[in-house]
């Protein structure tokens, strides 16, 4: 067994996600996981504290990119137009392998109600990284919270047409990201 082959990280998440549709979440175990990515226990908990937090392997940098985004938009943006740029840079992250796990990783959570918990915990975390950089950058409170709910209402729709599209496609995440926003946008203009 291989201890430090490069990639470890991203065969657990893969591994993780295979088993999960296989066998079930609560079927699977921390010493089937390593084993099907071809790594140690140790290793394995040297990159997560525990099986759950596989599928959220990546919240703490969407977080921080999607904040930098924000912080980083040009100076007198519309609030949805900084969380616009924080969507750009927080969607530069995921790649074909997201692309490839999504529909079982889907089905995993929506087979366990322990990951649906940290799923929506997630959601509660990328909101409130941008309704703090838009606070920050002195959005007043309720826009900065409408305006980071629909941050992650866009990610979460565009990251869902993205991940149904064309798995041989090289278009972008961003680009779908950006459109989901686009329609909340004009979705919300219409409530009246």
């Amino acid at each position: 067994m291989a201890r430090w082959e490069p990639g470890a990280r991203e065969r657990l998440v893969v591994a993780a996600v295979d088993l999960f549709t296989e066998q079930g979440y609560d079927a699977t175990t921390v010493a089937q996981i390593a084993e099907r990515a071809g790594v140690t226990k140790s290793t394995f908990f040297r990159h997560f504290p525990d099986k759950r937090e596989l599928l959220v392997a990546k919240q703490e940098i969407l977080c921080r990119l999607l904040a930098e985004g924000v912080a980083e938009a040009p100076e007198g943006a519309s609030p949805l137009a900084a969380v616009a740029a924080g969507l750009e840079r927080a969607s530069s992250v995921m790649g074909p392998v997201n692309r490839e796990l999504a529909s079982r990783l889907k089905g995993a959570v929506a087979a366990s109600t322990e990951l649906q918990e940290r799923d929506a915990l997630k959601s509660l975390s990328l909101a409130a990284a941008m309704t703090g950089a838009l606070v920050a950058r002195g959005v007043p409170d309720p826009t900065a919270a409408l305006a980071g709910e629909l941050g992650v209402l866009a990610f979460k729709r565009g990251y869902a047409a993205w991940s149904e599209g064309d798995r041989d496609a090289e278009d972008e995440l961003a680009g779908y990201t950006l459109a989901a926003l686009d329609e909340l946008r004009a979705a919300s203009a219409s409530l009246g």
